[in-house]
């Protein structure tokens, strides 16, 4: 890398960061302001708020904010270096175009890389004690729970819930059959069952088994509790309802997703999407510096303020495309695959397009 290079990679980092520090800053200030009364009503301790919540509160908006300030930073520094005539001079030298993006672009790669490590590995276990901190001191939650459980956990083993409830880890009026071929061998049933997270056993309260030895005959046995390792059965398999997947990492979310088509489970549109989007967003990085540069590198009358509305203007539109493309693939319209990248195809058509109505 020349001296150029280092140059231009310097300022596309150092804005991108001091832009995401300053929003996640005004971000902070805002939630403590909305959540202060909360924090006081409910007790929370000031150690919990700090490191419990706003700790992971950060990483989390930070990787939201990614690609738009990916943007805003590009379209910054870049319209910035072209109203000093420092672009003209760069291509007056004998820099080609195409080779003064190359540190753009691994500016762009350090970002995305970035990106998909806290989306990917970071951000999912931070966001279970961000949650878990809101639903203790700041939302009243009230969680109706996934209702009339129906699941095959394993061939010929059944489980049947009234309903189970994802923050508490417990279910109400448990059932479990097992079969061999279309004849029931045994039957368990319980009043209530509750996952002990230390064991990665199920504590089942009022329990009753019946164990069919032949056509006529069966043993039975009862008791007011029971721990038990139950196979292939674990609280993760009932928390559709509640954005599960935000706490998951990409190898859970792969796993996962796996299980759940063994079983031949349906409606996993927003578990794609989430896999396909811990791709797609790091790369939008790429799309969105070509994009930038391309539009900042040219001095228009209106100043930096056109480039920067122009910028801002076109990051939204990233954002409600991907919005909508998505809405579409949850409600069963659009490949999941396909919706999540069709913003990234659309703007890198936009992108190569100013590319070559870029000054060269």
């Amino acid at each position: 890398m020349k001296k150029l290079d280092l140059y231009i990679l310097k300022k596309f980092l150092g804005t991108f960061f001091f832009a995401i520090l300053l929003i996640i800053s005004i971000s902070v200030v805002f939630d403590v302001t909305e959540k202060v009364d909360n924090f006081i009503d409910k007790e929370a301790p000031l150690e919990a708020i700090v490191f419990d919540y706003y700790k992971n509160f950060v990483p989390y908006f930070a990787n939201l904010f990614t690609p738009l300030f990916v943007f805003i930073a590009v379209i910054f520094f870049t319209s910035k270096m072209a109203y000093q005539t420092e672009i003209i001079a760069i291509l007056s030298s004998g820099v080609s175009f195409r080779r003064m993006m190359f540190p753009y672009f691994i500016g762009a790669a350090i970002i995305g890389i970035f990106s998909f490590w806290l989306g990917g590995y970071v951000i999912p276990p931070a966001n279970q004690t961000r949650l878990r901190f809101e639903a203790t001191y700041v939302k009243d939650i009230r969680e109706v729970g996934l209702g009339n459980i129906h699941m095959q956990i394993e061939p010929g083993v059944f489980v049947y819930m009234n309903k189970y409830y994802s923050f508490q880890e417990r279910g109400d009026y448990f059932n479990m059959e097992k079969y061999d071929g279309k004849k029931l061998i045994s039957k368990l049933s319980a009043k209530q069952v509750k996952y002990d997270t230390a064991t990665g056993k199920w504590n089942l309260k009022k329990y009753l088994i019946r164990d069919f030895t032949n056509d006529i005959e069966q043993v039975i046995s009862r008791g007011s509790e029971l721990d038990t390792l139950i196979p292939n059965m674990k609280p993760s398999d009932f928390k559709e309802e509640r954005k599960y997947f935000e706490m998951m990492t990409n190898k859970e979310l792969d796993d996962y997703i796996a299980e759940q088509q063994a079983r031949g489970v349906g409606n996993l549109e927003e578990f794609y999407i989430e896999r396909y989007k811990r791709f797609a967003s790091p790369f939008s990085a790429f799309i969105l510096t070509l994009i930038g540069v391309s539009l900042a590198s040219r001095k228009v009358r209106g100043g930096m303020g056109l480039h920067i509305g122009v910028g801002i203007a076109l990051s939204f539109s990233y954002i409600l495309f991907m919005t909508i493309s998505t809405t579409f693939a949850i409600n069963g319209n659009m490949d999941p695959l396909l919706a999540v990248w069709i913003p990234n195809i659309l703007f890198s058509m936009i992108g190569i397009f100013l590319y070559y109505k870029a000054p060269k």
